[in-house]
């Protein structure tokens, strides 16, 4: 089968998970003074946009992925299901973490199981390439083996790079939730430019290279 109804149910779940993020704002209790409330809001706001540019940037790389998948059978649409799986469940490390930082305790589990999730999302993105790429078997026959073979080592960035920022979280957590930011950041700021540039959870390239379905 094509790859139509896999991308539209992973946008819709892609979509619904960066919206639930912003439910664990919390609006500040009444009788209180409101600007010194939103102020020390300041952890969940930074934990959103973490969250947000970190979902957004899997979003990006799961889309040009399916730039030269042209084909889906049963095992690839279920390693993405359990990859939308823990994209769902993203609201609520993220809510953790959040509340971790306002409580000033706790920071560095906080953030090591943040990251920790992220980096096995980025085992299965790596795995569901791995797979399709098998012998060619689900790819687009015009992309060269060696091309193929590239994607996948760059794949691997994603997992190890988390993987790091997971464990400094548990020594320095400030500086491991700067760390998971700017990976999203750094990674996602070539495909602006540059449409066969690495990135970090997701194919390295955005140019569709075939004319099938996809």
């Amino acid at each position: 089968m094509n790859t139509t109804r896999l991308e539209a149910f992973s946008d819709g779940v892609f979509a619904i998970a960066t919206t639930l993020l912003v439910l664990e704002i919390k609006v500040p209790p009444p009788d209180t003074a409101l600007g010194a409330e939103l102020l020390q809001l300041w952890p969940s706001y930074l934990a959103y946009v973490a969250s947000f540019v970190g979902i957004g940037t899997i979003w990006i790389n799961h889309h040009g992925m399916f730039q030269h998948i042209v084909r889906v059978n049963g095992t690839l649409l279920l390693l993405n299901v359990l990859l939308l799986m823990l994209i769902a469940f993203l609201p609520f490390p993220t809510a953790v973490l959040a509340e971790a930082f306002h409580r000033g305790t706790d920071e560095p589990v906080a953030a090591a199981f943040y990251g920790g999730i992220f980096t096995v999302i980025g085992i299965f993105v790596t795995s569901m390439w791995w797979y399709a790429a098998r012998g060619h078997r689900l790819l687009d026959p015009h992309l060269p083996v060696n091309k193929a073979r590239q994607i996948e080592r760059q794949f691997l960035i994603g997992p190890i790079a988390y993987a790091i920022a997971t464990v400094v979280a548990l020594i320095v957590p400030w500086l491991a939730l700067l760390l998971f930011i700017l990976l999203s950041l750094f990674y996602i700021w070539p495909r602006w430019g540059h449409e066969s540039a690495p990135s970090h959870i997701g194919d390295p390239t955005t140019s569709r290279e075939h004319s099938e379905g996809g």
